[in-house]
């Protein structure tokens, strides 16, 4: 599971861009307990830190008139240490540069791209901003996982563009899993998921936020006008749900054995 500190190619920030921030603000905020700074918006265009007991957690961020039509999401970045060679070797792997390295003034360096597979994935190049400085604890972020409709793909775009270091969690026809790294230090997923995405559906990064009771933060949630689109069920790793939330953004949570291998 994600550690504190990200190595080069893991996840190591997530962000929501939502066409109603101040609808994302109240509902994030009571679900996970967030409190919020916003940024100065000539320089950081009214970008929105989620900060939970202190530490930065996420972000927000208002869509614009560019993104009309694009569904609300959560975005995962992974860390790297020189932007824009990552998105030289984005291109040359079968990816494709949907922005390029972007400096953050004071921050860092930031990219979105999409990977050989058509998932959408964010780069961050820090420089003050290193990334989160809490996962794994109710309300923050426990895993990232990339849904691949071509998996082999997938996992040779990360480890090829992003150094992945990886392992074969499953094979079986039904469930091919490929994690960075291994086991309890493993930083992220990538599922085959040719045999159950439809077709209107890409390929795409997931968000699991960790939360102390699931079927508790599922009722929660729906109170406050999220979707309930699977589960809670219970798996190997903790019983998970995924949601959409009032605006559409899906996102998943999980009790149980992941949240207490992340800490």
């Amino acid at each position: 599971m994600p550690s504190p500190v990200p190595t080069p190619g893991a996840p190591c920030w997530i962000d929501l861009v939502s066409t109603d921030v101040a609808a994302a603000r109240r509902f994030y905020g009571e679900l996970f307990g967030w409190d919020y700074e916003t940024g100065d918006e000539e320089k950081y265009g009214g970008y929105v830190t989620a900060r939970k007991n202190g530490k930065q957690v996420a972000g927000l961020l208002q869509k614009d008139e560019t993104q009309a039509g694009v569904p609300d999401a959560w975005s995962t970045y992974l860390r790297v240490d020189d932007a824009s060679a990552t998105a030289k070797a984005v291109e040359t792997h079968g990816g494709q540069v949907h922005m390029p390295p972007t400096e953050v003034p004071d921050q860092g360096h930031m990219a979105i791209f999409g990977d050989a597979t058509g998932a959408v994935v964010g780069a961050w190049q820090p420089r003050e901003m290193l990334g989160y400085e809490l996962v794994g604890e109710p309300g923050t972020a426990a895993w990232h996982e990339l849904h691949a409709k071509d998996y082999a793909a997938a996992v040779k775009f990360y480890q090829d563009v992003f150094g992945w270091e990886t392992e074969v969690m499953s094979d079986a026809p039904d469930f091919r899993y490929t994690t960075m790294g291994s086991g309890t230090t493993a930083q992220a997923g990538i599922m085959d998921a040719s045999g159950y995405l439809p077709a209107e559906i890409p390929s795409h990064w997931q968000v699991y936020f960790a939360v102390e009771d699931t079927d508790a933060t599922v009722e929660r949630a729906t109170a406050m006008g999220a979707k309930l689109q699977d589960g809670p069920s219970d798996t190997d790793f903790g019983r998970v749900a995924q949601l959409a939330d009032p605006t559409g953004a899906i996102f998943r949570v999980i009790a149980g054995p992941a949240d207490e291998q992340t800490t």
